[in-house]
């Protein structure tokens, strides 16, 4: 039998890796739904991963002012793309879920329906993406709801580096939701090295205060390789450091200068933070569906597993 990931991510000697992806647009059949699947997998086809991500997106334009550089458009559910793909790669998948716009009521269904019909066994539960508009279910709520659910899913939070640069504590977010029942955190999109090397520095230190085990981190990278695309990751609160925007901006190859500081920013972070005992993951993403991005995704993958696996071996010496 093949290790699931509660086992890949109990083991603190090995990384694990991560492809994520969103479900085609609701208007998809089913039959276009599995052709963009298998183009996917076709891509992953060399490339040795755990499993996937399979993201819930929401509008978010309540979170801020400025438009949305790319239109939203509603997309098939998660479960339902997540179990096509988990039967297909025969790879677990974890499943987003953006909790806010129902009650608890239709959550458990939620619940229900996610473990029993389409096989949903690890979840990341988002809580609303702005504290402006009518929010019917907390985050903290669904927590509470799924720890008194009869099935055993997998749990997993996001974390924010963004948030502990502006607020300080986003190491004590980690502790209460591990406590709420949280396993894993995935990382939003890293492209300020600085900020998540300050996070994962205070989680370690207040794990040791308080005499307990880190979670295993997933940072999530991605590839950038246009203006547009750029001001999409600043549009979802990713910190892109000035210096950064412009280096992607007035490069003759954006995406490739991407990928090198992508690369850049893992071995800043690994060097500051393999010290401390942290677990780490990584989440490969592309943000748009260009055709140029999603494949330097995949070389993105491959280079940076490269990294990490090489520095877990020089540990082991």
């Amino acid at each position: 039998m093949k290790p699931d990931l509660t086992t890949k991510f109990s083991d603190s000697s090995r990384g694990v890796y991560l492809f994520g992806t969103t479900p085609p647009k609701q208007s998809t059949s089913e039959d276009a739904a599995a052709e963009i699947a298998d183009k996917l997998l076709q891509r992953l086809q060399h490339v040795e991963y755990d499993g996937l991500i399979v993201y819930d997106i929401q509008d978010e334009t309540s979170r801020i002012d400025k438009p949305r550089p790319f239109p939203y458009m509603e997309t098939l559910d998660p479960r339902a793309y997540s179990r096509l793909i988990r039967e297909k790669a025969d790879k677990p998948v974890i499943t987003y879920k953006s909790v806010s716009q129902r009650d608890k009521a239709a959550f458990i269904d939620w619940l229900d329906e996610a473990w029993n019909e389409y096989g949903v066994r690890d979840t990341v539960l988002v809580g609303s993406p702005s504290s402006e508009g009518e929010v019917q279910l907390s985050l903290n709520h669904a927590y509470a709801a799924l720890a008194e659910h009869p099935a055993q899913f997998q749990l997993g939070g996001v974390t924010i580096a963004e948030r502990h640069a502006s607020k300080g504590n986003e190491h004590e977010r980690l502790i209460s939701k591990t406590a709420q029942g949280c396993e894993f955190f995935v990382s939003q999109a890293v492209y300020n090295a600085q900020a998540t090397i300050d996070m994962l520095s205070s989680y370690a230190r207040k794990c040791r205060e308080d005499g307990v085990a880190p979670k295993r981190v997933i940072l999530t990278f991605t590839p950038c390789g246009s203006t547009k695309t750029l001001e999409f990751m600043e549009w979802l609160g990713i910190s892109v450091p000035e210096a950064t925007r412009f280096r992607i901006m007035d490069a003759h190859s954006p995406l490739q200068e991407s990928i090198r500081i992508c690369r850049n920013n893992l071995e800043q972070i690994l060097e500051a933070v393999m010290p401390l005992d942290i677990p780490i993951g990584l989440n490969i993403e592309s943000l748009t569906n260009r055709k140029e991005e999603i494949d330097a995704s995949i070389r993105l993958f491959k280079l940076l597993k490269s990294i990490v696996d090489l520095k877990l071996a020089e540990a082991d010496l």
